[in-house]
């Protein structure tokens, strides 16, 4: 079973939480989008993917100018994770994080990795659905001291579907 960790990242807190992820799953192959195409994206059969989001709930840079409609993940198992700032921006939190789950269901994935919003602060974001983040949140902007818990929380949850 081929399973990879792929990120979008500007500032580098994205990249770093996808190799925590990756470590702590023991995942071999953490990819930056920016270096790959769809076609070696389909050729996983497990994924977790991972942006930041900038401006007002926009994907990063290099996820937004990515060809989605590329991508065939029909029956795959994905799940995604996002970093957001919940004070800056805090009507548009992790907005980017929604934005690539949509993109990833309209290409078959099934997602999986819900998170509540509980001890989270902010406004909106499209990231929620049904009460719940589309994925792990994270904000290494006003509470990078929950990061590490968060992710051992996300792990926990999501281990028995990507081992």
């Amino acid at each position: 079973m081929a399973v990879a960790v792929i990120y979008g990242s500007a500032m580098g807190n994205t990249e770093s939480a996808a190799n925590i992820i990756a470590d702590k799953l023991g995942i071999s192959d953490v990819l930056n989008i920016a270096d790959i195409d769809a076609a070696k994206i389909n050729s996983y059969d497990k994924l977790i993917c991972g942006t930041s989001t900038w401006g007002s709930g926009d994907l990063q840079d290099d996820w937004d100018s990515f060809d989605f409609s590329s991508l065939s993940l029909g029956g795959k198992v994905v799940a995604v994770f996002g970093m957001g700032d919940s004070e800056s921006y805090s009507d548009t939190y992790c907005g980017g994080m929604g934005k690539l789950a949509q993109n990833l269901k309209d290409a078959g994935a099934t997602l999986v990795g819900e998170v509540s919003t509980d001890g989270y602060n902010f406004e909106a974001s499209d990231a929620v659905v049904d009460g719940k983040f589309v994925g792990l949140a994270l904000d290494n902007d006003n509470q990078e001291d929950q990061t590490e818990a968060r992710i051992d929380a996300w792990i926990a949850q999501i281990k028995a579907q990507f081992s």
